[in-house]
């Protein structure tokens, strides 16, 4: 064949199959496009009224007031939580993550199914090596059965290292979602934040200005419009969000904390002895008292940019850190993965969407959709590394908006692999996943026995043809319910999912034996972490 040229991950897509793109998610999941909330302390100096009585003293008096005036803890004692939303369609299923029948991912599926998922019949995973009686084409080094040369996989080995691969595992989940359209309800972020999840200073963000933070929609029902997510993309996004006033400048960050706090007990004295002569009058001095409060606690946590700026973060971008300088100078969307992932895992926010677009990548070749996956798997995996780095959980949600299908014809250049072509859309072989990195040691699936695990791995599964098998879960035919099951597994991880149904009344995913059969894994933390 005359192979067509790889795009770079940047380029955009032009369809002859496809209308022009008419709107804002057109243009994401095309990748014609790329894919705020502030808090500010007071003014400080002016409002000594009694400046001789400015004592600084320890700051322990004033941390028992932060619960009482609702600064929140660091992320809650809740497990960080990630989603990356792939507009357009993205191959997740055979390629990238195995899926099987109903045995588990690998209950294999027939030749001819592992072609429409983009594998030829030399790259099946159920051809077994004859020297070890192994494939060679699968690998669990994630705990989660992947295609030995998927590129999400190679993505992720490229950024997390070695020593930590052993502490993570996930699950894939088969199901449909329509092809090319915001109007999947993927995003469980909502629901998660109703399970507890929150950020010392941001509930929840997002990289685009939708009521989702992402390409994909929410679930209505799950909509808080006081949650809605502010927008992260950028560092400057994230620098952006504290404004410590001229104090920090004048000061150094320590006697600018002393200075606040001083402020504090000056002005709770002097509220003592006031009568507002109102009927909400402790209420009124609650509000003065907690806005010093706040403002010290601004200043203390973050009057260092160091402590926000991704880019200032030696873990993150440098000789040592996941991203070298020249990658995070050159590439926006690990400009984009390095903000979030340092909102979220820090606790700064409680989860994150990091959208990537062009994924509608039924290009006529392999190798382009090849090429992005390959990003988004440095991505995913930069965010699991920078967890490790930083000794917290992490749970990481991968999903597309539908996904596409081969016809067999073989891409033999040297990006495509050797792999299908991509030649077009086709929901029923999507599946979505997610990975659990847990720095006590590797989660561990439910299930007394490797079947019965096997089964907890693979949520749902698919017909021996590729195809999804609609009545093998609630999630397979329905997004609402497949976020609702991410929800569920987001409780599990705290021992919580109990409580599902009290916090979601109207659920669909049956009865509590149903929802056991769609839990993975057994708690990795109980209720909140520290």
């Amino acid at each position: 064949m005359k192979h067509k040229p790889t795009l770079s991950p940047d380029a955009p897509l032009y369809h002859a199959c496809h209308a022009k793109p008419m709107t804002r998610r057109d243009f994401i999941a095309q990748g014609f496009m790329a894919g705020m909330g502030t808090v500010l302390s007071g003014s400080a100096l002016s409002l000594f009224a009694s400046p001789n009585k400015a004592h600084a003293a320890l700051s322990s008096d004033l941390e028992s007031l932060k619960s009482s005036c609702g600064i929140a803890t660091q992320g809650a004692g809740k497990i960080p939580f990630i989603v990356f939303d792939l507009a357009g369609g993205a191959n997740i299923s055979g390629s990238n993550v195995l899926v099987g029948g109903q045995g588990g991912q690998q209950d294999f599926l027939s030749t001819a199914g592992y072609s429409k998922l983009g594998l030829p019949g030399d790259m099946i995973p159920s051809i077994a090596n004859p020297d070890t009686g192994l494939s060679d084409y699968i690998n669990t080094e994630l705990g989660l059965g992947f295609h030995a040369d998927s590129a999400f996989l190679r993505g992720i080995q490229d950024k997390l290292n070695i020593t930590n691969r052993a502490n993570v595992n996930g699950a894939v989940i088969p199901a449909r979602s329509e092809n090319d359209t915001g109007n999947n309800p993927h995003n469980p972020m909502y629901g998660v934040n109703k399970a507890g999840s929150d950020g010392s200073l941001l509930t929840l963000i997002g990289s685009r200005n939708t009521d989702s933070g992402g390409n994909s929609m929410s679930p209505t029902s799950m909509i808080d419009a006081a949650k809605r997510p502010t927008k992260i993309d950028r560092p400057s996004d994230v620098t952006g969000l504290v404004d410590t006033g001229d104090l920090i400048g004048l000061l150094s960050q320590q006697d600018s904390v002393t200075v606040m706090e001083s402020i504090q007990r000056i002005s709770a004295m002097k509220l003592g002895k006031v009568n507002t002569q109102i009927t909400t009058d402790d209420v009124l001095k609650d509000l003065v008292n907690c806005g010093y409060v706040k403002s010290a606690d601004i200043a203390d946590r973050f009057g260092d940019p160091s402590t926000l700026n991704p880019e200032l973060d030696a873990d993150i971008v440098g000789d040592s850190g996941i991203f070298t300088q020249d990658e995070f100078d050159g590439d926006a969307e690990y400009r984009k993965t390095a903000s979030t992932m340092k909102l979220v895992i820090n606790g700064f926010a409680g989860a994150g969407t990091i959208t990537m677009g062009g994924f509608d990548y039924h290009t006529g070749n392999r190798s382009t959709g090849e090429s992005r996956d390959l990003r988004a798997g440095r991505c995913m995996g930069a965010c699991l590394e920078y967890a490790a780095r930083v000794g917290v959980p992490l749970m990481m949600y991968v999903c597309s908006d539908g996904s596409v299908a081969s016809n067999g014809m073989v891409d033999e250049s040297e990006d495509g692999r050797g792999k299908g072509v991509w030649s077009g859309d086709n929901s029923s072989t999507a599946s979505s996943f997610f990975l659990v990195y847990n720095p006590g040691g590797t989660p561990q699936l439910i299930g007394a026995t490797p079947d019965a695990q096997a089964q907890h791995q693979q949520i749902g599964y698919m017909r021996s043809d590729a195809s999804v098998e609609t009545a093998s879960s609630p999630a397979a035919n329905n997004v609402n319910l497949l976020a609702e099951t991410v929800i569920l597994n987001y409780m599990a991880l705290h021992g919580e999912q109990g409580n599902f149904a009290d916090l979601f009344p109207s659920h669909g995913l049956g009865n509590s034996a149903l929802m056991d059969s769609l839990t993975a894994f057994e708690p990795i933390v109980s209720g909140t972490y520290s």
